[in-house]
């Protein structure tokens, strides 16, 4: 009878998960274990998808509502009150298609075409310099006429050079510690893409691919030191950059006083109405559509000041709830990040770490440059603000943060990519 009863015991857990029928142990003590219970993993992160559309609608709302008293404007008088509207929902639609194909690309894929991406981005960034190719707004020629929509390089240079340090970091990995065969063949190719982008001329894009490069190499394993030696090489060709430029200057200068009667109605009339609608909004805004300074005060409302519309129309506590929603996206995609190299991806996870750069660095300037934290720069706030070429990047670089994280899960459960 007993030995009857042993073997029941034995067999009893027959079928069951492991953990049903064995203790666990831990430090000599036994723990309790609950039933196991199916898990159910989802081919997607749902949250960090829902967090984007979140804020893409909000851009959405915001673009309306910052650009619908523009035709009042006489240089805007032959356009709608819904123009950009319009042109925003046809760039979030081409953008959502764009994103759906480039997710179905394998990251294998990404590295393998990753130098040719870089080269077509430079080719790219050459031909909008070309007379009756590139387009001319405000005497920077960054832009290429495609019929639907105006294509700006330089959004693709952002994407292609993530790809192409990503890339060239795997590929150095067994000489990251040697500067002339690590560090200064990527320093000499974004050199290249720089003095493109300078001749734009477009100082922002230049910044945020210079620490996305340098970001993606620290990351990579680059010595520290050499890290930040790079970094000073930066700052001072940076500092020489405004130092040789009168109208970089004139920018510090309004910057650090926009109320100056020399910068208040130049260099520095965009900063001060920006600090105006944050002083109008106070902490829960003055509600939405009910900005005054978007009514032909404050130039590129729609675009680069977004932020401050948002925070006139919905105070500080709109602006904290968009900051808190960027910050928790850019949190799980470095995440995913992180993820993707403890399981021995180390070019997926250097990609999505490097949107994670991306994404936060220039979030971090544009609402610098909003608050007068920053010297005024050109630079949109990504998912948001108004801008077909930018929105369209944006979302196919999320969108491969999501295959990353869809080939990581695949791979924890078992499966081959």
């Amino acid at each position: 009878m007993t030995a009857k009863l042993r073997r029941t015991g034995w067999f009893s857990g027959f079928g069951k998960a492991a953990s049903d029928a064995l203790p666990v142990r831990l430090g000599g003590r036994s723990l309790p274990v609950k039933l196991a219970t199916p898990v159910r993993l989802a081919g997607l992160d749902w949250a960090l998808v829902w967090v984007t559309v979140a804020l893409l609608l909000s851009g959405l709302i915001m673009v309306y509502s910052a650009s619908v008293a523009m035709p009042d404007n006489p240089k805007f008088a032959r356009y709608a009150h819904t123009f950009f509207l319009t042109r925003h929902l046809f760039s979030l639609l081409m953008a959502a298609i764009a994103a759906y194909l480039a997710f179905q690309i394998p990251m294998a894929t990404w590295e393998k075409y990753a130098p040719w991406l870089f080269m077509g981005s430079l080719v790219l960034l050459v031909l909008v310099l070309v007379p009756f190719i590139g387009k001319g707004v405000n005497g920077a020629r960054r832009w290429i006429p495609l019929g639907v929509m105006n294509f700006q390089p330089s959004e693709l240079a952002k994407f292609a050079v993530l790809l192409y340090a990503a890339n060239y970091m795997v590929r150095k990995m067994e000489v990251k510690e040697r500067f002339f065969r690590a560090v200064l063949p990527m320093a000499f190719a974004v050199g290249i893409v720089g003095v493109l982008l300078l001749a734009e001329p477009d100082m922002g894009a230049f910044m945020v691919i210079s620490v996305i490069a340098m970001g993606i190499l620290f990351l990579g394993g680059v010595n520290a030191r050499m890290f930040f030696v790079i970094s000073a090489v930066v700052v001072v060709a940076f500092g020489m950059m405004v130092m040789f430029s009168e109208w970089r200057r004139e920018r510090i200068f309004a910057y650090m006083d926009p109320w100056n009667e020399k910068y208040s109605m130049g260099k520095g009339y965009q900063l001060s109405h920006s600090l105006i609608a944050f002083g109008r909004g106070e902490i829960f805004g003055v509600g939405l559509g009910g900005s005054i300074e978007k009514l032909h005060w404050l130039p590129e409302a729609h675009t680069d000041f977004l932020m401050a519309v948002i925070g006139e129309e919905f105070g500080l506590v709109g602006v904290l709830v968009i900051i808190g929603m960027f910050l928790w996206m850019i949190r799980r995609i470095m995440h995913i990040g992180r993820q993707s190299i403890a399981l021995d991806r180390l070019f997926s996870g250097l990609v999505a770490q490097g949107v994670g750069i991306w994404m936060g660095f220039q979030t971090f300037i544009n609402i610098g440059v909003n608050l007068g934290a920053l010297p005024t720069k050109g630079l949109t706030l990504p998912l948001m603000s108004y801008g077909g070429s930018a929105i369209v990047m944006n979302l196919i670089a999320l969108a491969v943060v999501l295959r990353i994280d869809y080939e990581n899960r695949v791979l924890m459960r078992g499966g081959r990519v």
